[in-house]
């Protein structure tokens, strides 16, 4: 095939899977009523094990028209990638729009605070979730075959332990474990914090666990933070209610 169609088939192969799994997730969280934690990470396993049986565990290359694309300097020198950092901002950009500047995105945030609420207000809410599963899976379609194309090869065992980079990303970047908080440059935000941690862990030539505990730890802080500030806020409001009253 010609560059271009090589190219076309990578993204639509990409995109095509992680739809499939953003839409087997969502359904399985709506229909079964189970916890989406669960769901996702009893999912990730299966399709990871999949990945592992239909590749005997072997390195795949793909073709070289897709890590040229990843690896296009854009007329900036030979040493330069900026493609993935310009794909990782405009991202972040259309999510930023997407949730703050569009009524599907304050539906997101609304679902996310309050399903129930949500409900009574007339959302669709089974509709509204099933759709934040697949633009997140979209979004990690993406990253996929940038992944793949950057790096000229994949395996089954590619992005083993990323969950937690991703969760702490968005704990860390201000988004909340209850729902209804969050946006998405605070996610990239807490990203870039721990590349940076790792980046210099590795500068620094210490022990690469310190990194886990490190991260580990953010978690937490964040998580704790986050819930203080949530309390401290519901009884502020308590109490404004009370003087009202009064």
């Amino acid at each position: 095939m010609s560059g271009a169609a090589t190219i076309g088939v990578g993204v639509g192969t990409c995109l095509a899977v992680a739809l499939l799994c953003g839409l087997a997730n969502g359904l399985m969280v709506i229909g079964l009523g189970v916890h989406p934690f669960i769901v996702t990470l009893g999912t990730m396993w299966v399709l990871r094990g999949l990945a592992f049986v239909a590749s005997h565990a072997q390195s795949i290359l793909v073709p070289t028209a897709l890590t040229q694309v990843a690896k296009a300097n854009l007329g900036l020198g030979s040493d330069l990638s900026p493609v993935p950092l310009l794909l990782m901002i405009a991202v972040t950009v259309a999510g930023g729009v997407y949730l703050t500047s569009t009524v599907m995105g304050r539906h997101v945030f609304a679902v996310g605070g309050n399903p129930e609420a949500s409900r009574y207000s007339g959302l669709a809410v089974g509709r509204i979730t099933l759709g934040v599963y697949v633009l997140s899976a979209l979004s990690a379609g993406i990253a996929a075959f940038l992944g793949a194309s950057f790096y000229g090869s994949a395996t089954s065992s590619d992005a083993n332990g990323y969950e937690l980079y991703v969760i702490a990303s968005a704990v860390v970047g201000g988004a909340s474990l209850a729902g209804g908080k969050g946006s998405a440059s605070g996610a990239m935000l807490g990203a870039l914090l721990i590349v940076t941690v790792r980046q210099a862990i590795r500068t620094l030539h210490l022990d690469q666990n310190y990194e886990w505990i490190i991260i580990g730890t953010a978690m937490i802080l964040a998580v704790v933070l986050d819930q203080g500030g949530t309390r401290v806020i519901a009884r502020l409001a308590a109490a404004g209610r009370r003087t009202t009253i009064d």
